[in-house]
């Protein structure tokens, strides 16, 4: 009788040890970080694909799980953050951008250059792969706007200007989709190179594991 109380008891432990991490781990999650990883080159070359990151979630804020309501505000996301954000046409996809403009923002972009108030910014994380001019008339990604960013928005763009899929094509993200700023990788390595291969050591990329993304 002893004996089945006591395998009983072991079972009860493992169960509740089990309860216990997977409740600190959805909490973990949805209150303080969240990994991400790079599928694309968007924000080359400060993030490549195959980096993986974690995302400060508490940072604007505490929110409410899928809802993207704020309790407890602490700030806003201010420029040149990378932050990570559901995407304003499917929210169930989640993408990273830089801050470029905050309420208030008047965004206007003249062959390549970016202007916010009427300011040219030049920073060195803006990637151009090419000097071709695309006109206004044939699309929004070297010459748009201008246009300001209404209260609770944020306007976004990918370091890698040229193939760039962000704000310039589908307008302002919302506050409440935001969610986490990226602050460090902690993995990465080269994708091109096959899974199952001698060479798949190599592809690790070292000297980025730590890196604090800015």
């Amino acid at each position: 009788m002893s004996k089945q109380k006591s395998g009983k008891s072991v079972i009860r432990e493992y169960v509740e040890a089990i309860i216990i991490a997977v409740i600190l781990a959805l909490f973990i999650r949805s209150f303080i970080v969240q990994a991400f990883k790079i599928p694309s080159g968007s924000m080359l070359p400060t993030l490549q694909i195959g980096d993986h990151l974690l995302v400060n979630k508490f940072i604007y804020g505490v929110k409410i799980p899928m809802t993207g309501i704020v309790l407890i505000p602490w700030k806003t996301p201010e420029h040149d953050d990378i932050v990570v954000f559901r995407f304003p046409r499917d929210r169930s996809i989640d993408y990273i951008k830089r801050v470029v403009g905050v309420a208030g923002d008047t965004i206007e972009i003249k062959n390549k250059q970016l202007y916010v108030n009427g300011e040219a910014i030049s920073k060195p994380h803006a990637y151009f792969t090419g000097t071709d001019i695309m006109k206004a008339t044939t699309g929004p990604r070297d010459n748009m706007g201008p246009v300001k960013v209404p209260e609770g928005n944020i306007f976004v763009m990918g370091d890698n200007r040229d193939n760039s899929f962000d704000s310039r094509f589908w307008g302002f993200v919302d506050l409440n989709d935001v969610l986490g700023k990226a602050f460090i990788l902690y993995w990465s390595w080269d994708l091109n190179k096959p899974l199952i291969s001698v060479d798949r050591f190599s592809s690790i990329r070292w000297s980025r594991i730590g890196d604090i993304v800015h």
